[in-house]
């Protein structure tokens, strides 16, 4: 299952620093993943401070 970034996120960008696929993308209010160049690896869940980046 991809992970999708709830409302928690405080856009800082880390979860997309971390993601190897480069699959993470600045959103109108937080950062969005491309569910489909997803590889599920945990990156941005384990980088992000505030624990946005969940399994959908």
């Amino acid at each position: 299952m991809a992970y999708k970034i709830d409302e928690s996120c405080i856009s800082c960008g880390a979860c997309a620093d971390a993601c190897p696929v480069n699959c993470i993308s600045e959103g109108d209010s937080t950062y969005v993943i491309d569910a489909d160049a997803c590889i599920e690896c945990g990156s941005c869940a384990d980088t992000c401070p505030v624990g946005a980046p969940k399994q959908d």
